[in-house]
């Protein structure tokens, strides 16, 4: 049976803000908007272009998710945003080394059994009806996008000139436009002419051909499914359990830029003395400007207790080197458990992601917190990105007396439940929940539920939005495995989360665009002071506006506090 996933990729949801004007001022304002808003829908499609160019997929994404939300209408931010997320996958898949290992040693004729594999999963699981034309036409792009992706002709194609490779596209794609597929052995012979085809025109790896096809058939059904290479399947997987083999770190790679946003307590890293904003330049003989972030980043993993030398800059330019041995570590999702505000009793801690270990650490900290006179408890669930279905059922339900959590439905009956809470091990204090528009999936699971049952307080900006939960599957031929939408959810009261989020009872400010930009903006330049000068600014604006959210948090708690002990 398939792990049932909820997570989301990186990005920004926008949030409305309402003022009460009069007519005159409404008509002033509609026809500001009129002539405004396609100069700023123009100059944002240009920047997003700027960010192709440079190939930053990542941010590109974020980019694009984020004009796609403000101009729900625009056709152009609609299609760069499908486009980027074709060259996001490709990249992604190979930089990462596992995937090139599974390519190198799989033949065809396994790629095409793997293929008909997929397809037979998205039959039985995906969420909505699949076409296999439609699928078939998808991973032509995928293909016809690889081969203008230096990584894959690098890996998949002799030295061939542009135009032979461009002549090779318009035939693929010209074989597969409105051609009738009626089942799936048609459907690899297809795949599998276009392979040969590949071979003989351009030299390219028939078997790599067959994996865009694999690829593209997921990858373009929503921003959630994906294929997954051996690296992240096992990463997830890991993930899932709360433990992992390496150096205790959480990494934020960009191009080559390789930095430590935290490094685990009691962890490898952390006994070898390396800090949060460490900036990783090499690991063993491998420079990181010479490999890439992402590849750097795969050499951290290791078999367990074996050995990697580290070169590090710190904050001030100088530049350390630490040999760390790699074992398993327990990463937390719990943290941060304190008496935020002493005299009024009034606890926190924030959860990360929601994973198997989730709800025994939050009875921890909840013993915890009881024993240092906790009288309210404050949640934070800002830039929690999800994670297991399950692990969200259970720690609403440590809060739920009765009522319901949430109900999923699928395209099959099988996914089709309705979860409520059950009155044993409930805890009564008052309750407060932080969320922000990178809050998704499990943790909007848990704010809509405690928001639906009136059980306390949400505060903060909208919710991402995500409303759908991923079945995680291993493949059964070759390595990895698949992640697929099975089905959608919905809050309590019936409400569809995806695409609207959960509103707060209280609105926080929104981040500034400013604001915003300094936050994630990569350095891709400059010398080794100007590097750490901006890291530093970077993680000192952000967590100015985490305190500035939590403070306000906090005041409201104290008032919510004042309320309830005066009924």
């Amino acid at each position: 049976m398939p792990r049932k996933l909820l997570g989301c990729m990186v990005a920004l949801a926008w949030t409305l803000q309402f003022a009460i004007v009069d007519r005159s001022a409404i008509a002033v304002a509609q026809s500001e908007v009129k002539s405004i808003e396609p100069l700023k829908l123009e100059e944002a499609l240009s920047h997003g272009r700027e960010l192709e160019i440079q190939q930053r997929w990542q941010e590109a994404i974020n980019h694009y998710e984020k004009l796609h939300r403000k101009y729900p209408d625009s056709e152009d931010a609609n299609r760069r945003l499908q486009i980027v997320r074709i060259h996001y996958d490709i990249w992604r898949r190979y930089t990462d080394q596992s995937f090139i290992n599974t390519v190198d040693r799989t033949n065809t004729q396994s790629a095409l059994t793997l293929y008909a594999e997929i397809l037979g999963k998205l039959e039985l699981y995906y969420v909505d009806p699949i076409s296999l034309p439609n699928l078939l036409r998808n991973g032509t792009v995928f293909l016809e996008v690889a081969l203008t992706e230096p990584d894959f002709l690098t890996q998949n194609v002799s030295h061939v000139p542009t135009e032979k490779i461009e002549a090779f596209r318009t035939s693929a794609h010209r074989s597969i436009v409105n051609r009738p597929v009626g089942s799936v052995r048609e459907a690899q012979a297809l795949v599998l002419n276009i392979a040969n085809q590949a071979a003989r025109e351009i030299g390219a790896n028939p078997t790599a051909v067959v994996y865009e096809y694999i690829a593209g058939a997921i990858g373009m059904l929503d921003p959630y499914s994906a294929f997954l290479t051996a690296g992240e399947y096992n990463e997830i997987m890991s993930q899932i359990e709360g433990n992992l083999i390496g150096i205790g770190v959480e990494l934020w790679a960009d191009k080559s830029d390789l930095e430590i946003v935290e490094v685990f307590n009691g962890g490898p890293a952390s006994e070898g003395g390396l800090l949060s904003g460490d900036r990783i330049v090499q690991i063993d003989n491998y420079r990181v400007l010479d490999i890439g972030a992402k590849r750097a980043a795969d050499l951290l993993r290791g078999p367990e207790f074996s050995k990697v030398t580290l070169q590090f800059e710190r904050n001030d330019g100088s530049v350390q080197s630490r040999v760390i041995v790699r074992r398993r570590i327990e990463v937390p999702s719990v943290t941060d458990v304190k008496i935020a505000d002493a005299t009024q009793g009034i606890g926190y801690f924030r959860i990360t992601n929601f994973q198997k270990t989730t709800a025994s650490e939050v009875d921890t900290a909840l013993i915890d917190l009881t024993n240092q006179g906790m009288r309210m408890l404050v949640i934070d669930l800002r830039r929690n990105p999800g994670g297991l279905l399950d692990a969200a059922v259970d720690i609403s339900d440590r809060f739920l007396e009765h009522g319901g959590i949430v109900s999923t439905r699928g395209r099959n009956g099988a996914e089709n439940h309705n979860f409520a809470a059950h009155y044993a091990g409930t805890t009564r204090l008052p309750l407060m929940v932080m969320i922000d528009e990178d809050s998704a999936s499990a943790s909007e699971i848990f704010a809509g539920a405690i928001r639906d049952n009136n059980r306390g307080m949400i505060v903060g900006r909208t919710s991402y939005g995500k409303g759908s939960v991923q079945g995680v599957f291993h493949n059964d031929v070759g390595q990895g495995g698949v992640r697929l939408t099975v089905s959608k959810f919905f809050s309590p009261t019936g409400y569809a989360i995806s695409s609207r989020g959960i509103i707060p009872h209280v609105e926080f400010p929104a981040i500034e665009e400013s604001q915003e930009v300094l936050v994630a903006k990569p350095v891709l330049n400059g010398d080794a002071s100007e590097r750490s000068a901006d890291r530093r600014d970077t993680r000192r604006v952000r967590q100015e506006l985490d305190d500035a959210d939590l403070q306000r948090a906090i005041v409201e708690a104290r008032s919510m506090l004042t309320r309830v002990s005066s009924r």
